[in-house]
């Protein structure tokens, strides 16, 4: 019974040890990764929409926070992102027998940059980009526009997440 304690404590210990740190989140970051920064985004979509590389910034801040150890930090982070809105669009998706717009999507797209000091053949250039459908009724205005950017955002930061720490 001692030994079989024993083994079971070496195979606990085996199990949890490894190269990173792993969360439940699914972020495999480096031991030596202890903050990350987020630049700004520059807002260079055709269409521009005020303040948006701001709420994008807060997003991927949170999401950052939420679901890593890593403290923010405004200057030399461990890793860092950075990069531009490149997309702000509005265009139809479907048509009405009256050639109107049935239904309308919003389109963001957003390239990143990251780079890890400790790690870096993990930096990489990458656009993300995500939609919101709305009615062909609906202005884009108010709770409409508040909601389809935070939706757009939340797949958007999410997918940076996975792409850079989850290794997805």
């Amino acid at each position: 019974m001692k030994l079989f304690k024993y083994i079971l404590v070496l195979v606990a210990g085996i199990s949890f040890s490894g190269c990173g740190v792993y969360s439940f989140t699914g972020a495999s970051i480096s031991a030596n990764t202890k903050t990350f920064q987020v630049n700004r985004f520059e807002n260079n979509s055709l269409l521009v929409e005020p303040g948006l590389e701001i709420t994008f910034r807060n997003a991927l801040i949170e999401i950052l926070e939420n679901q890593t150890n890593l403290n923010n930090v405004t200057s030399n982070g461990d890793i860092v992102y950075e990069g531009e809105i490149t997309e702000y669009r509005i265009s139809p998706t479907t048509a009405t027998a009256q050639q109107t717009a049935a239904q309308n999507r919003l389109t963001i797209t957003v390239k990143v940059h990251f780079y890890d000091k400790n790690d870096p053949d993990a930096e990489f250039e990458t656009p993300f980009s995500f939609f919101y459908d709305y009615a062909g009724s609906a202005q884009l205005v108010g709770n409409v526009k508040d909601t389809a950017i935070e939706e757009i955002f939340e797949r958007i930061t999410q997918d940076i997440f996975n792409a850079s720490l989850a290794k997805w």
